[in-house]
């Protein structure tokens, strides 16, 4: 979610989130991320350039495994051109990133594994179960749902439990500086602190949560997006009108409707119905609209199309 309002909000932004931070010794040498999408190589490049660690991405997709390293490549070309990044550390970067296909052939010796695969808990819990069996005892399991309950996920390996912990970056991850930590129920002291200092390590600042539905950067915003979907839905307004309110009248870097494009519509209505289901409360309701969008597949800038073209 990049702010537009100037160019120089934006570099002083960048230019925040890539410092180094003075962080307390860190035991967490090698960083285990599964998932090579758009925020797992996102959080790969923070962990290789900005905190110096090893970096062992799993993905299974081979497509997918060549569009996070082309990404990576081409993100330190562009800090080259921009004199924040030499090409000596360009190529020390990416010699700390890795890719494998399996959690077995990759993460056996890993500190800490970030999970960032698609939010769906049941995909979650056999991630977690296949993580709980093959990486080191000590390893913390950190999962970068941004609405899925931590304590659901840990349910299913209560043995190390205590070591299940949420880290929600957000989008763009090498620009935003915040990550919402979320506590599980079992979640250890310990366990939360290795997390903070991880976080500082990788230049970004650390707020947190309780495992509650949404958490709270979902919790306030999502219903924002959706009654701004209810109020086109009901012509109210129109689609234009109602972003040019909200970033004129309340100075927001990006109206609701062009936000949700962003965040991705589909990301959207499953938060929404992850408030709907466990807080059992009508004004989580997903806006009908917001529910034939996805039917259409009109998630937004992922597909070119949605209440925007690209």
């Amino acid at each position: 979610m990049i702010t537009n309002t100037s160019k120089q909000a934006y570099k002083s932004l960048l230019n925040q989130s890539m410092r180094t931070f003075t962080t307390p010794p860190l035991p967490v040498k090698r960083v285990g991320i599964v998932g090579a999408g758009q925020m797992g190589t996102g959080i790969g490049i923070v962990a290789s350039r900005v905190a110096g660690l090893q970096v062992k991405f799993v993905e299974p997709n081979k497509a997918n495994m060549g569009v996070s390293k082309d990404f990576i490549s081409t993100w330190c070309d562009k800090e080259i051109l921009k004199e924040r990044l030499t090409a000596d550390e360009k190529t020390q970067a990416l010699e700390r990133v890795s890719y494998h296909d399996s959690v077995k052939s990759g993460l056996a010796d890993v500190d800490f594994v970030i999970e960032a695969a698609s939010e769906d808990l049941k995909l979650k819990q056999k991630i977690f179960e296949d993580l709980a069996a093959i990486t080191p005892k000590h390893a913390v399991l950190a999962s970068n749902t941004s609405s899925i309950s931590l304590t659901k996920i840990a349910g299913t390996i209560p043995d190390r439990a205590h070591q299940v912990i949420g880290m929600h970056f957000m989008n763009p991850v090498p620009v935003m500086p915040l990550v919402e930590i979320v506590r599980g129920l079992s979640t250890s002291d310990n366990t939360h602190s290795l997390t903070v200092n991880l976080c500082k390590a990788m230049g970004k600042t650390p707020a947190t949560s309780l495992d509650r539905p949404g958490f709270i950067a979902n919790r306030l915003l999502m219903p924002y997006i959706n009654e701004a979907i209810f109020a086109l839905q009901e012509g109210i307004s129109t689609r234009d009108d109602i972003d040019k309110i909200m970033k004129l009248g309340t100075n927001m870097p990006m109206g609701p409707l062009e936000l949700a494009d962003f965040i991705g519509l589909d990301t959207c209505l499953s938060i929404m119905r992850v408030l709907h289901t466990e807080l059992g409360d009508s004004k989580y309701r997903p806006a009908p609209l917001l529910v034939q969008m996805v039917t259409a597949k009109k998630l937004g800038r992922k597909t070119n199309q949605g209440f925007y073209l690209y």
